[in-house]
């Protein structure tokens, strides 16, 4: 499977680790001048960087759950980079919080860094990589959503609620933005081997977690930055608003 970007500029966030690393690689392989976001992992976002093929990319460390920081990323962003061919919308956070199990406290603290992490901040990325798309005549944003929006996440209740949110703002985009030739498009994986599975898949139900596929594994980060790529690339402008499964048939829905 080969695509072309080439002189696409492609922004990625949580672009230091997991999906958004194998994904910033496959678009810099392809040509596109990546520019990735990251936390506070700077280590890891600059291995990314030494690792892509040569262009012009970049790394600037974003909390996407600061909405001035979100602003004042974009003015840098725009005057040094110009225009968003493609953003991917990556950076996500899973913390447990079992509701018979937390305190109150601790309950009140998860939904309000998961919904800052995986909601809010994917909207306010939107809000200002729609504009710079607007003016340059279109582009895509790419959603990672989650299995979970729709399965449930007991022991993350606030995942999926945010994942759920996503896809739902997602589609609401969709059709605002069509107009301007903007596409919003979802993926919504199932559990994915990166970093932030890691304690899941190598704990006590790490097996039954990959037998819930019955290609008994679970998904590889690369097969879901070729999804990226995919709805990427020109001509799939028509799925827009669209919400596609990536989880080995371990949870199937009409």
């Amino acid at each position: 499977m080969t695509f072309d970007f080439t002189n696409k500029n492609v922004l990625i966030t949580g672009g230091s680790r997991g999906i958004g690393n194998v994904t910033a690689k496959l678009f810099a392989a392809s040509g596109a001048n990546v520019i990735i976001t990251y936390k506070s992992n700077q280590q890891g976002a600059e291995q990314t960087l030494a690792d892509l093929k040569p262009g012009k990319h970049s790394a600037y460390q974003l909390d996407v759950t600061d909405p001035s920081a979100i602003e004042h990323f974009f003015a840098l962003y725009a005057e040094k980079h110009g225009r968003v061919d493609v953003l991917a919308n990556n950076a996500a956070i899973f913390i447990e919080h079992k509701i018979l199990e937390a305190s109150y406290q601790d309950w009140q603290q998860s939904w309000d860094e998961t919904l800052k992490a995986n909601l809010t901040g994917p909207a306010n990325m939107c809000f200002f990589a729609s504009r710079l798309m607007k003016t340059h005549g279109g582009g895509k944003i790419i959603n990672i959503s989650s299995r979970g929006a729709f399965r449930g996440e007991p022991d993350h209740p606030a995942y999926g609620a945010s994942k759920a949110a996503l896809n739902a703002m997602s589609q609401s985009l969709a059709i605002a933005l069509a107009p301007h030739n903007i596409s919003v498009h979802i993926i919504a994986p199932g559990f994915v081997e990166t970093e932030m599975a890691a304690g899941a898949l190598n704990g006590p139900q790490g097996e039954s977690i990959k037998n819930q596929s019955p290609f008994g594994r679970v998904a590889r980060p690369g097969e879901v930055a070729r999804l990226v790529a995919v709805y990427a690339s020109e001509g799939l402008e028509f799925t827009s608003a669209g919400i596609v499964d990536i989880n080995g048939a371990s949870y199937l829905r009409g």
